[in-house]
């Protein structure tokens, strides 16, 4: 009975000292001049996400809507008190003007240090952090700008040509496509040109290695992959240490050897392909730089480099750090451009206007080349394109907010009475979702309406209230190579078929919930009906 009660007293004791260990922060907005939203034991604010109440989207839309009138909330994320920012000049002055205090991510994912050849994804440029994220930055930057892109659109041309062609040579009018699954795997094409050097097709060899692995790998529902998201959540720093990756070690084996073997092969054969390898080879040695390029008109939604990126540095780059940037250019390429595809299509589904005159552009985009593949320039020149996209991006971003984590404490003044302290440690959340659905920014943001990117309205526009690739110095590094790869295959597809609902399309169309990547809940079925 003595054991017993022992026994007891020790678990009731660990037990208050845990639960005291999980809320010892739940009172740090008390003392600032701004709101905060209720906090859980444990889940903090998330528990609406981690049980599948909202989508990712609808989330951060919930929680920019629960305090229209203020600039900055306080929210918890687990265990991680986090600065809601909703105000755009506030948004500037941490992401761009005092970038320095807001220079990195959240950690997530291991650590960079971990020499661990299956610990991959703290060695991308998404998750370095400090001295070595800038040299990263610098290093890599030079490989994303148009002239290498314009090279590079070649490749990527020849996939999208190549979807069209497989629907065209079929003897059926109408073909009944479900989308993610049509797109996942041109997705897969591209990125196998682009980053690995591999020619594949995916629609006509549906069962290749390459397209199986990389589907094993992108299957982040998995339980065992949740319960890794968890972990890294909160305890990233142990997870490093001991060499645990959300990425399973068959696939990092596979695709590690894939760009080891293209790396020797050039080498040793001298072979030149304008591609993400070449790319890599070049800043491994070194001689990847920044130039001045001439200035062009590209996408709204294009980001612009800052001084970072346009710094020439000498940086040693290991086997392991070159196969991390590889890694994570294939999953950004495939991943969030397929699902941005699929949303897009979808809405030019449900807007047969919209579909009617970006046919039209394409149609005469298509007559001035005279038989010609579409190039990089002529792309750029394809306003009502630029138009549609922007817009899609706007409606449901890829990345629904950003983070970042301050450095060194920082003294926020609006310079309108609102003046705190951002402590060293904390982080900052910019509801990207929220802005972009804000009718004080987009009059009816629920509409479909390109024209809110025409030249007269763009114009309009305040930069920090338009964030799918994320803003300053951190922004999306492959926003061009995101963007060409869109519109190329939207350009052929519409220039061979009409989109058309069936019995099968969802209307609307519902996204995932829950703590996942932003994507289509279930299939998404569509007609391509033959012009």
């Amino acid at each position: 009975m003595e054991i017993n009660l022992e026994l007891w007293i020790a678990v009731i004791s660990i037990g208050i000292l845990l639960y005291k260990w999980i809320t010892r922060n739940n009172d740090y907005f008390h003392e600032k001049p701004i709101p905060s939203m209720a906090v859980k034991p444990f889940f903090g604010g998330i528990a609406p996400l981690v049980f599948k109440s909202f989508s990712m989207n609808g989330f951060i839309s919930h929680i920019y809507q629960k305090y229209p009138n203020v600039k900055v909330f306080g929210f918890f994320d687990a265990l991680t008190p986090i600065f809601v920012v909703r105000d755009p000049e506030l948004i500037k002055k941490i992401t761009v003007k005092d970038f320095d205090h807001f220079i990195d991510h959240l950690p997530m994912f291991g650590n960079s240090e971990n020499d661990n050849p299956y610990s991959i994804f703290g060695k991308t440029l998404f998750a370095l952090t400090g001295k070595k994220w800038r040299q990263m930055r610098a290093t890599l930057s030079p490989a994303f700008t148009g002239s290498k892109m314009r090279k590079m659109f070649e490749l990527v041309i020849e996939c999208s040509d190549s979807v069209a062609q497989f629907y065209k040579t079929q003897s059926n009018e109408t073909h009944e496509v479900e989308l993610t699954d049509l797109l996942t795997r041109f997705g897969f094409d591209v990125i196998a040109s682009c980053a690995f050097g591999i020619r594949m097709d995916s629609l006509r060899d549906r069962d290749n290695d390459f397209y199986n692995n990389g589907i094993k790998m992108r299957r982040f529902q998995r339980l065992s992959v949740a319960i890794r998201f968890v972990m890294f959540k909160f305890c990233p720093t142990l997870m490093g240490k001991l060499g645990i990756d959300v990425i399973d070690r068959d696939q990092v084996r596979y695709f590690s050897a894939l760009i080891k073997d293209a790396v020797k092969q050039r080498q040793t054969k001298d072979i030149i392909r304008h591609d993400m390898i070449q790319l890599l080879i070049q800043a491994r040695k070194g001689t990847l730089k920044h130039q001045e390029e001439k200035e062009v008109e590209e996408g709204f939604a294009t980001v612009k480099e800052s001084s970072i990126g346009k710094t020439n540095v000498t940086f040693n780059m290991t086997d392991n750090e070159m196969i991390a940037q590889a890694f994570v250019f294939f999953l950004a390429g495939f991943e969030t451009v397929s699902t941005a595809l699929t949303f897009l299509i979808h809405d030019l589904v449900m807007n047969k206007d919209v579909q009617h005159r970006l046919y039209e552009e394409v149609a005469s985009t298509h007559e001035y080349l005279q038989g010609k593949h579409l190039n990089y320039d002529t792309l750029q020149k394809m306003k009502y394109m630029d138009m549609v996209v922007s817009e899609s991006m706007r409606m449901r971003p890829a990345g629904p907010f950003m983070d970042r984590v301050c450095i060194h404490d920082y003294d926020l003044d609006d310079g309108q009475g609102l003046k705190f302290t951002i402590d060293k440690g904390t982080a900052v959340w910019i509801p990207v979702q929220g802005i972009h659905m804000d009718p004080k920014y987009y009059p009816n943001p629920e509409r479909f309406d390109p024209e809110r990117f025409n030249d007269e309205n763009k114009a309009a526009i305040n930069p920090m209230t338009y964030l799918p690739f994320g803003i300053g110095p951190r922004n999306c590094i492959g926003s061009r190579f995101a963007l060409m790869e869109i519109k190329a295959i939207v350009y052929y597809l519409l220039l061979h078929f009409s989109f058309e609902a069936n019995r099968k399309t969802q209307i609307p169309l519902k996204l995932r919930k829950g703590f996942t990547v932003v994507a289509a809940e279930g299939e998404v079925w569509i007609d391509l009906k033959a012009r």
